[in-house]
């Protein structure tokens, strides 16, 4: 008995059913409408419009610098693309934290404005108002705990999370809140795969791991790091199924020899 399902259209409650049946759930970012089309025509679950697109589509070094409204413009392209896929955007730095009525006017208008699926927060206890809050307004939140690259500040480097017992302990206790909140799931980034697992075992919810082991509810990673567009950033937990930075680096050349040398165009490419 195969327990995949094909769903015409993945939602909070798609994901919730292949948890019970111990389908693991695939997720990948976009930030632009021909890559989500291409995502989505693949059968991925779950889309993140991540707030990765500071670094990826912006060249920021941190995610901080994107706002709200930069958000919104690659959430609305990505939506355009989709048929099936179930699509998160991240709210970005600055957007929630430690303003429960902002984290609600920034959802709103992300929901809006780009007629995205749901919204995904970093971290746990102190945004509890703000995800109430959001919740009242009846937008699914997606909750992120472990590194918190919106926090790279505070923790100063992107290591792995929770190898203390103390960490790893409140990182559990966490992940249940969120829970108890009402999130219908959670993003662990970069912990040691026994917690993430332990986690994914504690709660009822959806647990999507990024350099979190094979113990949890499903994957996700940046597309663009596992097409080989990028090859400067080589985590461990990170699997390239392509180099297409060579592939197009290589493409690249290739037209600029045939321009220069006349090859291209040929009497077939003109009118």
């Amino acid at each position: 008995m195969s327990v995949h399902k094909e769903f015409k259209k993945v939602t909070t409650h798609s994901l919730q059913e292949m948890k019970s049946r111990g389908e693991k759930i695939s997720m990948l970012t976009a930030y632009d409408y021909t890559m989500a089309k291409i995502i989505d025509n693949s059968g991925v679950d779950v889309i993140l419009v991540g707030d990765s697109a500071s670094n990826v589509m912006a060249g920021h070094q941190t995610t901080l610098p994107i706002t709200l409204d930069q958000m919104i413009y690659h959430a609305s392209s990505v939506i355009r693309a989709i048929d099936r896929a179930l699509v998160v955007v991240d709210l970005p730095f600055g957007s929630y934290q430690g303003n429960s009525k902002e984290a609600l006017q920034s959802a709103v208008k992300i929901m809006k404005e780009s007629g995205a699926h749901a919204v995904k927060m970093e971290g746990g206890r102190e945004i509890k108002d703000s995800i109430e809050r959001i919740l009242t307004a009846g937008i699914p939140v997606m909750g992120h705990l472990g590194l918190t690259p919106q926090s790279i500040y505070k923790f100063g480097t992107y290591n792995v999370r929770a190898k203390e017992e103390e960490e790893a302990d409140r990182l559990l206790q966490d992940a249940k809140l969120l829970q108890d909140y009402g999130c219908f799931a959670l993003v662990l980034e970069k912990i040691p795969a026994h917690l993430a697992t332990k986690v994914a075992q504690s709660v009822a919810i959806p647990v999507i791991g990024i350099g979190a082991g094979g113990g949890v509810d499903g994957q996700v990673l940046v597309t663009h790091d596992m097409l080989g567009m990028t090859h400067e950033f080589n985590p461990r937990f990170l699997r390239r199924y392509l180099n297409l930075y060579d592939s197009m680096g290589n493409a690249f050349k290739q037209y600029i020899a045939d321009v220069k040398s006349k090859n291209f165009p040929s009497e077939k490419e003109q009118y």
